[in-house]
C-alpha cells in the first residue's frame, strides 16, 4: 500500500485488448502482468467488470483479482469497478469480505453505475436509474462492511430481510473508492459516503480540464452529509507509453495507438465527438502532442513533468493511476511499466534527494578528506614492502596498486 505522504503508484487494467489473441491467453498475460508491478514495488492494482464490446473481457474483477492474489505479495487489488447496479449489495459485500481475506487484507472496494450502456441494455436496466442505484448500493453495502446489527431494506430492485454478515473484511476499515468521469455525479456520490474517488475521466482533454472543479463537488458533498474527503485518497487515471528516447516510444506505440482509438473508441463504442485518425503519425500527433494531452508517449523525464503538472493543476491527489492498453507489444509494455519504477516513481516522491545531496557535499569538501588519504599512505610507508609497491606504482609501473580514488586524492599528495 502507498507511504503516507509520498504519492502512490498503480494500474488500471480495463482491460483493452485488441480482438484476435486466445482470450485465455490474454488473460494469463494480465496476471503476468500484475505480478511484474507487484515485483516493481507499485502500490495498487484494478481491474474493471465489462460483459460486452469484445474488448473488456474481465467479467468479474473479484475472482480475477482473487487469482492475482495468489501470485502476488503487496500490492494493493482493486476492483475498478464493479458496477452496482448489476448486482444485489449483499453478494457484493460477501464477495468483497472474501477477497479481503483471501488476499490477506489488500482488497480495495471501487464501485461504479455501469459504463457500457450495451451492458446494461443487456441486463434490462435503464440506465437513468444506473447512478441512484449506485447510491442506494453503497450506502446499504457500508452499512453491511461494518457489521452493524441484522437490518432490514426493501428497494425497487432487491431486498434484505433481516441481514447482516456473518463475516467481516479482515481490514478494520476496507477502502472505498467511486468512479468519478466528467460530471460532479462520482465526486458527489463520494462526498455523501465518506469514499475515495478514482477519477477516470482524466484520461481525455475535457476530463482534464474538469479536474480543477471536480474535488469541490466532493468537498461539498461531504460537508452536507457530515462527512471529511481527503486528497490522499483521490486516484488520477493517466495513459502513458514510456522507453528510454522519444522516438523509440513513438515507434513502439503509434500502430495500437491508432487501432485502439479507430477500431474501439470510435468504431465500437461511437464516443461522441470522437474522431478517427488519419495514420499512425496523426493518433500521436492528436493523443500525446496536443495541446492539454492527456497522454504521455516519450520519456521518463516526460512523464515526471506531466504528473507536477497534473498535481499543480489539481491542487494535489494521492495515487497515480496508469491506464494499461496495448499500444505497444507485451515486451515493450512490461518494460514501459519497468521505467516507470526505476526512474519516475523516486523521482517524483523525492527518493533520490539524499543522494544528490550526499555527492554534492562530498564534491564540495573534497579538501577537507585529504588527511584520510595521507593517513592511508603513512601506514604504507612505515611497511617497508608495501613503501616498496608505493614507489613502483608512482613511477608507473603496476597501476593495479594505485591507491583508490574515491579516497579524496592520488598518492603524491601524501607528501605535501
Amino acid at each position: 500500500m502507498n507511504v503516507p505522504g509520498r504519492m502512490g503508484f498503480g494500474a488500471f487494467l480495463a482491460p483493452h485488448h485488441p480482438i484476435g489473441e486466445h482470450p485465455m491467453l490474454q488473460l494469463r498475460r494480465d496476471l503476468d502482468f500484475a505480478e511484474h508491478l507487484d515485483r516493481l514495488g507499485f502500490d495498487e492494482f484494478w481491474c474493471g467488470e465489462h460483459h460486452s464490446t469484445g474488448w473488456e473481457v474481465i467479467a468479474s474483477p473479484e475472482m480475477f483479482l482473487a487469482a492475482a492474489g495468489e501470485r502476488t505479495h503487496r500490492i494493493g487489488l482493486g476492483t475498478g469497478v464493479i458496477s452496482l447496479p448489476y448486482h444485489h449489495p449483499f453478494t457484493v459485500a460477501q464477495r468483497m469480505v472474501q477477497l479481503d481475506h483471501m488476499t490477506g487484507g489488500r482488497a480495495i472496494f471501487g464501485s461504479g453505475p455501469g459504463a457500457l450502456p450495451s451492458d446494461a441494455a443487456m441486463l434490462g436496466i435503464d440506465p437513468m436509474v444506473q447512478r441512484d442505484r449506485q447510491d442506494e448500493a453503497m450506502g446499504v453495502i457500508r452499512r453491511l462492511l461494518r457489521g452493524e446489527e441484522r437490518f432490514s431494506h426493501k428497494a425497487e430492485w432487491f431486498e434484505l430481510n433481516d441481514a447482516r454478515l456473518q463475516l467481516l473484511p479482515l481490514q478494520h476499515d476496507l477502502p472505498f473508492a467511486v468512479a468519478s468521469m466528467i460530471s460532479p455525479s462520482g465526486m458527489t456520490l463520494a462526498g455523501k459516503h465518506g469514499t475515495g474517488v478514482l477519477s477516470i475521466g482524466s484520461m481525455s482533454t475535457e476530463g482534464i480540464q474538469a479536474l480543477p472543479l471536480q474535488w469541490s463537488f466532493a468537498e461539498e458533498s461531504a460537508a452536507e452529509h457530515g462527512n471529511v474527503v481527503d486528497r490522499g485518497n483521490w486516484r488520477i487515471v493517466m495513459s502513458w507509453h514510456i522507453a528510454e528516447s522519444q522516438s523509440q516510444a513513438i515507434a513502439e506505440a503509434k500502430d495500437g495507438l491508432l487501432r485502439h482509438h479507430n477500431e474501439y473508441v470510435v468504431g465500437t463504442l461511437m464516443r461522441p465527438g470522437a474522431e478517427p485518425f488519419a495514420d499512425a503519425d496523426d493518433a500521436i500527433e492528436k493523443t500525446a502532442f496536443s495541446p492539454g494531452s492527456a497522454s504521455v508517449i516519450g520519456t521518463p523525464d516526460d512523464l515526471i513533468a506531466a504528473i507536477r503538472e497534473m498535481q499543480e493543476l489539481t491542487g494535489g491527489f494521492g495515487t497515480v493511476i496508469g491506464f494499461v492498453h496495448d499500444w505497444a507489444n507485451p515486451e515493450a509494455t512490461f518494460r514501459s511499466w519497468d521505467l516507470v519504477a526505476r526512474y519516475v516513481v523516486p523521482e517524483v516522491n523525492g527518493l533520490l534527494t539524499g543522494y544528490r545531496e550526499s555527492q554534492a557535499w562530498v564534491i564540495g569538501n573534497r579538501d577537507a578528506f585529504k588527511r584520510a588519504n595521507k593517513a592511508i599512505v603513512s601506514k604504507i610507508k612505515s611497511n617497508e614492502r608495501a613503501a616498496a609497491a608505493l614507489e613502483v606504482t608512482r613511477s608507473g609501473r603496476g597501476a593495479a596498486m594505485a591507491v583508490p580514488a574515491h579516497h579524496g586524492a592520488d598518492a603524491g599528495d601524501a607528501d605535501d
